[in-house]
């Protein structure tokens, strides 16, 4: 199911107020980052998407307006570009909080790379 941005948010705020100790947050996942190992997909529940339409072709345009990186821990999410766009929103059972995860495909691989979601970092950038 598709989330719009005040949804996305309100999952951010509520990531932001966890404070439980976790596996999952001691891995800190603040940039992109392939799934680490220490981490189990089973630890995590999907509960949106950000693919607005998954039949239409996907942009692959970065939102980058301060020169960040897409492995820079303090690079925008924006849900309208790449590799938000292509995202779902995943929980983690053990303590509720929210991170983005895709996968990246190369020519010869596939990669899942995950990010926590922060509402400090969620832009609502238009195309």
């Amino acid at each position: 199911m598709a989330i719009d941005f005040a949804g996305l948010n309100q999952l951010a705020q509520h990531s932001a107020a966890v404070s439980m100790p976790c596996n999952c947050h001691q891995a800190a996942m603040l940039a992109w980052q392939a799934m680490p190992p220490t981490l189990e997909l089973d630890q995590f529940e999907e509960v949106a998407s950000l693919v607005e339409d998954p039949f239409a072709e996907p942009i692959f345009a970065e939102y980058h307006p301060a020169g960040t990186r897409l492995q820079s821990d303090d690079a925008p999410i924006a849900p309208r570009y790449y590799p938000a766009n292509l995202s779902h929103v995943l929980r983690c059972v053990k303590c509720g909080r929210h991170y983005l995860r895709y996968t990246e495909g190369g020519g010869y691989f596939t990669e899942l790379r995950i990010r926590a979601l922060r509402p400090q970092l969620l832009v609502d950038a238009p195309l």
